[in-house]
């Protein structure tokens, strides 16, 4: 038996001469081997060392290592400021384009009007001044912004307490104190390598322009903006701003430069710091005029932004939809996560957020069977093989028409559907039985508001079909009515048929409306609209209604699942027009293009109105990083076409010397059928007050 288990225990495989080691050959009958041989092969093996796992973490440490300190040595031959542009010339064999600031500092432009800006939602930072036990260590560190990704991580929960506003108040809750961080570093970075305002800062930088000629107003984004002046100051704050720099400046007058969501904010601040006081600055009717030589607006929601809807409703875009078809546990209460609870947990409470909901109802934004933007093609025309389409309209390249008026949609057939044949589709809907009767939703420890609808209410809400925009704010005040009751108070969302009568003129909750106050009376300022264009941009949605069976899961969300070709590319449950990847192009042109195009009534005074559009050009490899020509929401902060205007403007260039208007996209045949007569008509209070006939 021993001899027996001995064979077995031994290895199969080749023996230590590397032949074939039969393990059924008696010992007596191997082979002699060449001692000598057997030998030298023995040594060999013995001296070859075992390769493992700690090893080879070693070799790729000394790889890098040794990659590293080429690289040191490299960089000491080679300008530091000029490395990056030294490695991409040497790679694609092209010379970096030059700088705007380098390009205008060489034909001669210095500073003369000194610069404001102004941040848009989420990219400025915000520091904590006052928190509860969890944030002991935190007082003036960021929690948003910056260097904060750590505080997410490690105390996720806490984090989100603190950036959380009292939902009765729309300020701080007991014993904490979040507030703006202050100066250019405030938004030059998002967090490290990202930059928002950091291009723009640099190239000025190149004109002569710094500190005394630059300034960062920074503001809490989160807030309504009549809360933000009474908590903190901040439109008084702005004006002092703008007083002391044109002062310091050898009393030239300002620039302002507002990125996204500071559009909407600068359009009420133009507004306050001319009325009186108590409710305004009470600068008077000329102090825009001899204060501002210029607003110069970068990617602005003027009307409102289609993502802001879905985004309270069930905290999610396009690509948010898409990773929740792919990975559904994210928000499952089985796994005890509930991110999309939590995201509307603390969004609900930011009034800002819906001063972004799109405003001019069905006019702007259209109806169940038109739009302005029906028949965008966000591809090339080609016929579909089948090339039949049941009750669907289809456009000139065979594939069906994005119905954008219907904003939203509960199932692609009630999206896709031919029109004149919604309202009867709609009606057999509402008779069919429900599907769950007489439940309640489930009692979540993350309020949302959905707490207070019955599954009856739910099902109800998704048979009705279709909704157009208009319809979209109502159903968002039904299911957060607590949000919509705020919102309501803060912004108007409609149009005006006279924005000049005192109902809107005297009224702070029109004044981010484009559509419901006017410019003031500044005939020396020119207002441009900066807007990257090209990129496919949410437009309307496909919805669906949860399984209430979920635990918990929030009862609305667009559906991930539905893709497929149509005129407006329908991907992810969303239906794409032109834009910057976040504003619509009719939302941010539309008034530059028409609204305040001359003198219409909601640009009695004839403010200068100027509309560049910057085509995107996506980068053409890594080394580009986020790229120059870039037309994206927040990448077009490094556009250098852009930058140059903004540098011109600054400089003193007029309109005409930047080209005047520019469009690549159809904005202008857009503009064209928005259902809004701009034209002013009588001679309004606000003219009248001015001595202006019209």
């Amino acid at each position: 038996m021993a001899p027996t288990t001995e064979l077995r225990q031994r290895k199969p495989g080749k023996g230590e001469g590397g032949k074939a080691d039969h393990s059924d050959t008696p010992p007596e009958k191997e082979k002699p081997k060449d001692d000598k041989k057997h030998a030298h092969r023995k040594s060999k093996k013995a001296a070859r060392p075992h390769w493992g796992c700690y090893d080879a973490f070693c070799w790729m440490i000394g790889n890098l290592t040794v990659l590293f300190c080429i690289l040191f040595i490299v960089s000491k031959f080679v300008p530091s400021k000029k490395a990056t542009e030294f490695v991409i010339e040497k790679i694609t064999g092209q010379a970096p384009p030059q700088t705007p600031g380098e390009k205008l500092r060489a034909e001669g432009l210095r500073l003369k009007h000194p610069l404001v800006f102004m941040p848009g939602v989420v990219t400025g930072g915000l520091e904590l001044w006052e928190g509860r036990e969890c944030a002991e260590d935190l007082f003036r560190q960021r929690v948003w912004g910056g260097d904060f990704a750590d505080k997410v991580l490690s105390k996720p929960h806490c984090w989100m307490d603190h950036l959380i506003l009292d939902n009765e108040t729309g300020l701080d809750p007991p014993n904490v104190r979040v507030r703006s961080v202050p100066g250019l570093v405030a938004a030059d970075f998002f967090m490290p390598g990202y930059f928002v305002w950091a291009p723009i800062i640099e190239n000025a930088a190149r004109l002569g322009y710094d500190h005394k000629s630059m300034w960062m107003a920074d503001y809490d984004w989160r807030l309504s903006y009549g809360k933000a002046e009474k908590r903190d100051g901040t439109l008084t704050r702005l004006k002092m701003v703008i007083e002391t720099t044109k002062k310091m400046n050898d009393d030239e007058k300002v620039v302002l430069v507002p990125h996204s969501m500071g559009c909407i904010l600068t359009m009420y601040f133009l507004k306050w710091v001319e009325a009186p006081a108590p409710h305004g600055g009470g600068g008077g009717p000329h102090w825009v005029n001899d204060h501002i030589h210029a607003v110069a607006g970068i990617a602005g929601p003027w009307l409102g932004v289609a993502k802001g809807v879905t985004g309270l409703i069930s905290a999610e875009a396009k690509d948010v939809a898409e990773l929740r078809a792919m990975a559904p546990f994210i928000d499952s209460g089985a796994w005890g996560t509930r991110a999309f609870q939590h995201v509307l947990r603390v969004s609900r409470t930011w009034e800002s957020l819906t001063s972004m909901l799109p405003k001019g109802g069905n006019a702007v934004w259209g109806d169940v069977d038109w739009s302005p933007e029906e028949g965008y093609e966000c591809c090339p025309p080609k016929k579909e093989e089948d090339g039949e389409f049941k009750d669907k309209d289809v456009g000139p390249s065979g594939k069906p028409v994005a119905h954008y008026g219907r904003f939203l949609s509960f199932g692609r057939e009630l999206a896709e559907l031919e029109k004149g044949k919604v309202a009867e589709r709609v009606e057999k809907m509402m008779k069919e039985p429900l599907l769950f009767v007489n439940q309640t939703y489930c009692q979540s420890d993350v309020w949302t508001e959905y707490q207070q609808l019955s599954t009856d209410k739910m099902q109800e809400i998704a048979r009705r079909g279709v909704y157009n925009i208009e319809q979209a704010l109502d159903m968002l005040r039904e299911i957060a009515p607590s949000l919509m009751k705020r919102a309501d108070e803060n912004w108007g969302f409609g149009v005006a048929d006279n924005p000049s009568a005192p109902e809107y003129a005297d009224n702070p909750k029109y004044w981010s409306n484009p559509l419901e106050t006017t410019l003031p009376f500044a005939p020396d300022m020119t207002l441009y609209c900066l807007q990257g264009v090209g990129i496919h941009t949410e437009r309307s949605y496909i919805m669906k209604l949860s399984d209430l069976n979920e635990s918990c899961a929030l009862p609305f969300r667009i559906d991930g699942t539905v893709s497929g070709k149509n005129e407006g590319c329908l991907k992810s449950g969303a239906q794409f027009s032109d834009g910057d990847i976040t504003i619509n192009l009719v939302s941010a042109g539309y008034m530059a293009a028409k609204g305040w195009k001359g003198r219409t009534k909601y640009n009695p005074g004839g403010v200068k109105a100027v509309m560049r559009e910057y085509k995107h050009v996506a980068p053409a490899n890594f080394l580009e990083g986020r790229g120059t020509q870039s037309g994206n929401h927040v990448d077009v902060m490094g556009n250098y076409a852009m930058i140059e205007d903004i540098l011109r403007i600054a400089a003193g260039q007029t309109a005409e010397q930047l080209g005047g208007d520019r469009y690549y996209s159809k904005l202008p045949e857009w503009a064209e059928r928005v259902k809004i007569d701009v034209k002013l008509k009588q001679t309004s209070s606000f003219a009248q007050k001015l001595g202006i006939k019209s």
